[in-house]
């Protein structure tokens, strides 16, 4: 991590001021932070974090965090007037945490490296409390020495390190993940209708497919923390970020020319939701969607 002098971090959200509270602590660099939220910069001012503007960041700092809602504003930020892209310069590494668009990374990508600068696309996954504790799994996509040379500073927040391949490859991981994700919460919501509708327990049905080959991830932590439980809280991962998510994988889809029919049906669902006010709630809440007669939602 010598090799660079200060770090900057842009977006300190629900996962940004996590993330760059374990950079701060733990990579041995002053750190600048902005947001346009003052609260997370005084929580973090007492881990050495210093606040910024995004112009005095692109100056001071010789490597640049992004973790912004989505890739539209990823761009905005960058294409602005005295925006990112203005403030940088040659040798210069901007490494983007957010889960943005292929097409719009790459584009990035040749944009920053007609300044000279490297565009890395690192998105996350895993949740906040996995912030907090430093162990985020991070999809990177950039050459080999561009991954070597940021991947000590990203191993400050997470334990699961992978480079997937040329930039945007990142990005491809990333949202076919979270698309898989999705579906599987729509079929293990649908299963959970069905089996209430015919008598069984939907707490047995879960809690047997943890047994057999039905098993994931989702099934443990969507399924039995969120859907059985009927728990879905705002400031989760919402209905109206996931859909964002889900619209990158369609768009991805229809490049590649796939029709992707398990997706679209996530997308109706996801929709839906959203018709029903439910685009600020977890978005497991689309079990409750499903099967409109299993209870209350609030």
């Amino acid at each position: 991590m010598a090799e660079f002098q200060r770090a900057g971090f842009i977006g300190l959200g629900v996962m940004g001021e996590p993330i760059c509270r374990n950079l701060a602590v733990k990579c041995g660099l002053p750190v600048l932070g902005c947001d346009n939220d003052p609260a997370p910069l005084r929580r973090l001012a007492s881990h050495g974090v210093t606040e910024a503007t995004a112009a005095q960041i692109m100056h001071d700092c010789d490597v640049v965090f992004l973790s912004l809602p989505s890739g539209e504003v990823v761009a905005q930020l960058a294409r602005a007037a005295g925006g990112l892209l203005a403030g940088a310069r040659a040798g210069q590494f901007i490494v983007d945490l957010s889960t943005s668009p292929v097409d719009v990374t790459r584009e990035l990508a040749a944009e920053f490296a007609a300044k000279g600068a490297t565009f890395i696309d690192a998105p996350v996954a895993r949740t906040r409390a996995a912030a907090e504790a430093g162990t985020l799994s991070v999809m990177i996509g950039g050459d080999a020495a561009a991954f070597a040379r940021v991947k000590p500073l990203v191993s400050t927040f997470a334990n699961e390190i992978t480079h997937c391949g040329p930039v945007g490859s990142g990005q491809v991981v990333k949202i076919l993940n979270n698309m898989v994700l999705f579906e599987t919460v729509v079929a293990l919501s649908e299963a959970r209708a069905i089996a209430r509708r015919s008598g069984v327990d939907p707490r047995v049905l879960l809690e047997t497919f943890t047994r057999g080959s039905a098993d994931s991830f989702a099934l443990r932590n969507h399924g039995l923390k969120a859907i059985l439980p009927a728990d879905f809280p705002e400031k989760a991962f919402p209905v109206d970020y996931a859909r964002k998510d889900l619209r990158y994988a369609l768009a991805l889809a229809d490049q590649t020319g796939i029709r992707a029919l398990g997706a679209r049906n996530v997308d109706h669902w996801f929709d839906t939701a959203l018709a029903q006010g439910h685009g600020n709630r977890y978005f497991p809440i689309i079990s409750q969607v499903i099967d409109a007669e299993s209870g209350t939602t609030s």
